[in-house]
């Protein structure tokens, strides 16, 4: 019996690794395939050195490109690597195109799909990630979930009750594991930052894409600079047209490039708040109890918001949650259910029951 887990993005990595070490202690047999959707060392590599993860067993090396350029490498490699090892189950995490592309090929080849990370829904379809959280949700048989909400989702959706489980979130697993790892004192020396000083994390098309949105979107944060030093490692998505827009102008700006694991949650950890888009982020800032202002009219994580330290931001209330923020105006209520530390164990008792089941039928 071999699992295949598809990998492809830095999203993906810190939801994996736990997940694989839980498998592992079973005895099950499992396959990496990491895609190379993200190559860049800091954005893929440096994850497999700093989690532990396994090397992987093949590297698609499909790069970046647009999506039905990307998404058409994806399918025709992942169709080759699934033929040459038929796995009795492909486990996809979160909702990348690696994830997507993954669901669509196993679904095809008769080969069963497990979900990590299911049920999350924005309700904005002009986002990539919601068409992909959708589909692959569609063609999932075991859609594991980190909150509740994700299941109402689903059973709205008319998903059968028995394909879903409440297992938690496992990049909260990864970090908790690596909580004592966080050196914000060594971050904040590495970058010549004062005490107090905030992260920024911005790369969704609806901010960076459009010249007259990301104008916007420097302007605004250049008057956020003026309140305390910014953070930005540059995601390469939107970098030219943020750059040309004089993002680094600003004396209080700090545009870096994209950082490993280690150094971004130890730089987030110190930080007063965060600015983000990102979804992952805003859960990581739920658990280290940093006030996260998302950048989006909608997230697909609103436990963060019931559960957390996170509230949503438009461009004209983004400087008074700010301000909110910086002066301690942020309640920080309790963690959501389950995330633990214990939902790579959860989910790998639910795959091995679930295949159990399945042989016997």
């Amino acid at each position: 019996m071999t699992l295949l887990h598809v990998t492809g993005a830095r999203p993906n990595f810190p939801k994996a690794a736990p997940v694989i070490a839980a498998l592992a202690a079973l005895g099950v047999r499992q396959r990496l395939v990491h895609t190379g959707q993200h190559y860049d060392d800091r954005m893929s590599e440096v994850f497999f050195r700093e989690l532990d993860l396994p090397r992987p067993d093949i590297n698609l090396g499909v790069g970046s490109g647009g999506h039905a350029q990307q998404t058409a490498a994806l399918l025709v490699g992942l169709e080759e690597e699934m033929l040459a090892t038929r796995p009795e189950l492909v486990i996809v995490y979160g909702d990348v195109n690696s994830t997507l592309a993954a669901a669509i090929v196993a679904s095809k080849l008769g080969i069963p799909v497990a979900h990590v990370e299911a049920g999350l829904r924005s309700f904005d379809m002009s986002m990539p990630e919601e068409i992909n959280r959708i589909v692959t949700d569609r063609l999932s048989d075991v859609l594991l979930c980190t909150s509740a909400d994700a299941i109402a989702h689903l059973a709205h959706e008319g998903v059968p009750a028995e394909r879903i489980h409440l297992v938690g979130n496992p990049m909260i697993d990864t970090l908790l594991a690596n909580l004592d790892r966080f050196d914000a004192d060594r971050m904040r020396t590495q970058l010549q930052l004062p005490d107090d000083y905030l992260v920024a994390t911005l790369h969704r098309p609806g901010n960076v894409d459009d010249p007259e949105s990301a104008g916007e979107l420097v302007a605004l944060l250049h008057s956020a600079a003026s309140r305390a030093d910014i953070v930005l490692p540059l995601h390469p998505r939107g970098r030219a047209v943020l750059e040309a827009l004089g993002l680094d102008d600003h004396p209080r700006m700090h545009v870096v490039e994209p950082l490993g694991y280690l150094d971004f949650m130890g730089l987030v950890r110190g930080s007063r708040a965060v600015i983000t888009d990102s979804g992952g982020v805003q859960e990581e800032t739920t658990v280290l109890g940093i006030p996260c202002l998302t950048l989006r009219p909608n997230t697909e994580r609103p436990v963060t918001i019931t559960h957390g330290s996170n509230r949503l931001a438009t461009p004209a209330t983004l400087l008074p949650l700010l301000d909110d923020a910086l002066s301690g105006g942020v309640d920080i209520p309790r963690r959501p259910p389950l995330w633990d530390g214990r939902a790579g164990e959860r989910i790998a008792e639910v795959v091995v029951d679930w295949l159990g089941d399945r042989e016997r039928r």
